[in-house]
């Protein structure tokens, strides 16, 4: 079990608000995920791994791609008080599933 978080590389976010951002996803996939997904990832240590995208067009790309065979996702619109603009949309989480499933997904993309 693993949960996949993706960010947008094009909005070239300081290290801080990256690790706040994928924080907001991870947590929102969470909330949203099956109870059975949360429970075994957590008794398998919670893997996590963050990957990058180029831009907007390719964070929903692979958004979609997550939807269409079931899996839960989180994209996350940013508020705008500190970095970037209100609406932005930053990163989307994929998971907590199966490491299978995640991995069809998103075996293309680099780590961040």
């Amino acid at each position: 079990m693993k949960q996949a978080i993706i960010i947008r590389q094009d909005l070239k976010l300081p290290k801080g608000k990256i690790a706040a951002q994928t924080a907001h996803a991870s947590v929102e996939a969470v909330m949203r995920s099956k109870k059975d997904n949360v429970k075994d990832w957590r008794k398998e240590g919670m893997a996590k791994i963050v990957l990058k995208v180029a831009d907007l067009k390719e964070l929903r790309k692979y958004n979609q791609m997550a939807k269409d065979t079931g899996l839960t996702t989180a994209v996350i619109t940013d508020a705008g008080k500190t970095v970037v603009m209100p609406g932005t949309v930053t990163c989307v989480a994929i998971g907590p599933d199966e490491d299978e499933e995640i991995d069809a997904i998103i075996s293309e993309l680099k780590l961040l």
